[in-house]
């Protein structure tokens, strides 16, 4: 078969999917970092490029480069994602690693840790309204069950410090499930033969994690750090839902540039860009935003691909130090030690 026939019979399978993408994505990219370039307000007609949009070249990114407000929203994002991406990555991890081992009910934790991921986010939030609601809200009813003091007196939304922290506990409990099944099925995929050598070298259940596990998981890994940045900064269901960017609170003193404003703990920019797109209809200045937005996540996505690019032994490496181990054991050398893959200097069935 032909190049050229070859690729006659792929474009009819790749023309819907090519259609909708420059339709819905590729040409309202374009589009917002032209309107970027523009003053344009509710009264503009967006859909005459030549007419009422004014052309105001850099001016609108100058202005977010000197707006408190998007700079704090930038703060609190990067916190909101150190506070999600992390955590998330490690109770995914740990889930799937205990759920990998079939312990008895395995399969209904299965589906009981990832059924939340199936919820709309936003629903998912309305629901947890009624968790961190003070004194009638689940959080407070179950402090007074236990006869416990109530640890937030105006709930737990509507405190600066911790406001941002629950709304990352939510999110992490409603994914963890996602990325615990793309775990699960890179674990499985893992041969047993290579955890057979791990125990024929006497490698403790962390050595075997640590050394075989959480290596030849990295490509999920990379996958959950990318994902959870973009999400991070684009994060707005769960923010609109429960606190709307408030409490507010005065920045103290010591906090260079943002002292002394009063500032939304919980505004973060992907909730920012909503309030300057839809209730400020500064349409101009909210498309500069989200260009920033995309330049900034780019970076960050191959740094992160960067800092994971290697992918931990291949198969068939752990297989080469399993028959170098078995050959070691069975004939030893000079000084009596195995080559485990394991530990250095181990002796045959020694657990470092």
């Amino acid at each position: 078969m032909s190049t050229r026939q070859t690729h006659r019979e792929v474009v009819p399978f790749l023309l819907p999917f090519t259609v909708i993408f420059v339709i819905f994505l590729f040409f309202p990219a374009l589009y917002s970092i032209y309107l970027s370039f523009r003053k344009a307000s509710l009264y503009s007609d967006l859909t005459n490029i030549f007419t009422t949009m004014k052309y105001v070249g850099f001016q609108n990114y100058i202005d977010l480069l000197h707006d408190r407000d998007f700079l704090w929203s930038l703060v609190m994002t990067t916190y909101y994602g150190i506070l999600v991406v992390p955590p998330g990555i490690f109770v995914s991890l740990v889930l799937a690693a205990l759920l990998s081992n079939r312990l008895p009910g395995h399969k209904i934790f299965r589906s009981a840790f990832f059924l939340p991921n199936v919820l709309d986010l936003f629903v998912v939030s309305i629901v947890w309204t009624a968790i961190y609601a003070p004194k009638l809200g689940v959080l407070d009813q179950l402090f007074h069950a236990l006869k416990l003091p109530v640890l937030f007196k105006h709930g737990i939304l509507a405190d600066p410090v911790w406001a941002l922290p629950g709304i990352a506990l939510m999110v992490i409990l409603k994914d963890s499930g996602f990325g615990m099944i793309l775990y699960l099925a890179a674990i499985q995929n893992i041969p047993r033969d290579v955890y057979e050598a791990a125990d024929i070298d006497g490698a403790t259940a962390w050595q075997k994690f640590t050394k075989i596990t959480f290596p030849l998981v990295k490509p999920v890994t990379l996958l959950l750090i990318v994902t959870g940045i973009l999400r991070s900064l684009m994060a707005f269901p769960e923010i609109y839902a429960l606190t709307q960017g408030r409490p507010f609170q005065e920045i103290p003193n010591w906090v260079p540039y943002f002292a002394g404003a009063t500032l939304g703990m919980t505004k973060i920019a992907g909730y920012y860009l909503f309030e300057k797109f839809y209730l400020s209809y500064q349409y101009g200045y909210a498309a500069a935003m989200s260009v920033i937005l995309l330049f900034i996540s780019l970076p960050l996505s191959f740094l992160s691909f960067f800092a994971l690019r290697t992918e931990g032994p291949s198969v068939g490496e752990m297989w080469r130090k399993w028959r170098r181990s078995r050959r070691g054991i069975s004939m030893g050398n000079a000084e009596g030690e195995s080559t485990s893959p394991f530990g250095e200097g181990l002796k045959p069935g020694e657990v470092g």
